[in-house]
């Protein structure tokens, strides 16, 4: 048996060329570079460059438009979802998409985001988890874990005060417009290829006109949690999957 030749060109890992060269202003760490690059990837694999819109509002999140060489809109804070619906509509032959922060989708922006869900637009809108409010100082967010300590809740979230961490994905999957809800995260390979075939599931469903997609980036943020990347890590998955569980919730 002739063994089959690997030529080198094919052992090279390559950037997605809709992935710009700017250089990434994300704390080391963070998960958003992972989401970007999972984005470019399967926007480029669909054929979908010329067609693809991407909404981002304020956060962390508002600085997609500067890495992934796509058509984008700017939001108001916690409007992307409305933004992208005008997308879709005006333009039904678009992959339009929403990219926010778990304070931006689940906290200013919720009337947005639940109605949009429940109309059943067809868009695909992605919010990163990483339980704080990490562009402004580190301040407790609607998703903070009980327990889990911010510059605003220095002792730890406590439900008498502050009330509970708002499980906004788990609501979607309730809504009859939604066709397809999913948490997910990039801590490791596995887990991104996972989230990968979310995005290729989500973006299909997006095209094919079956109603709204949420995915959930469950993430983490190493300078406000004030970890290292690695600790971060393992303190995403030693506390937050056990509130915020990974997998699909729906797929209609």
């Amino acid at each position: 048996m002739t063994d089959e030749i690997i030529k080198p060109e094919n052992l090279v890992y390559k950037k997605p060329s809709l992935l710009n060269d700017e250089t990434m202003h994300y704390c080391p760490g963070c998960s958003h570079g992972v989401v970007h690059k999972l984005i470019a990837e399967t926007i480029e694999e669909m054929g979908l460059q010329e067609k693809a819109i991407g909404v981002s509002p304020v956060g962390c999140a508002v600085f997609a438009y500067r890495y992934i060489d796509i058509d984008w809109q700017e939001a108001a804070h916690g409007r992307a979802p409305a933004l992208a619906t005008a997308c879709k509509r005006l333009w039904p032959d678009r992959l339009v998409f929403s990219y926010q922060g778990d304070g931006d989708f689940a906290c200013i922006g919720t009337a947005e985001s639940l109605h949009t869900l429940n109309r059943g637009e067809h868009i695909t809108m992605i919010f990163v988890n990483n339980a704080i409010y990490g562009m402004t100082g580190g301040q407790m967010a609607p998703t903070t874990l009980v327990g889990m300590k911010t510059v605003t809740c220095p002792y730890g979230r406590d439900p008498r005060i502050h009330g509970y961490p708002l499980n906004i994905t788990e609501l979607a999957a309730h809504l009859e417009g939604t066709a397809y809800v999913t948490r997910q995260s990039v801590h490791s390979a596995a887990a991104i290829r996972r989230a990968k075939k979310a995005f290729r599931h989500a973006f299909e469903n997006s095209m094919q006109g079956k109603g709204s997609n949420l995915i959930e980036i469950v993430g983490t943020c190493s300078s406000g949690w004030k970890m290292t990347p690695v600790k971060a890590n393992q303190w995403m998955e030693e506390h937050m999957f056990d509130f915020y569980k990974i997998g699909d919730l729906k797929d209609k």
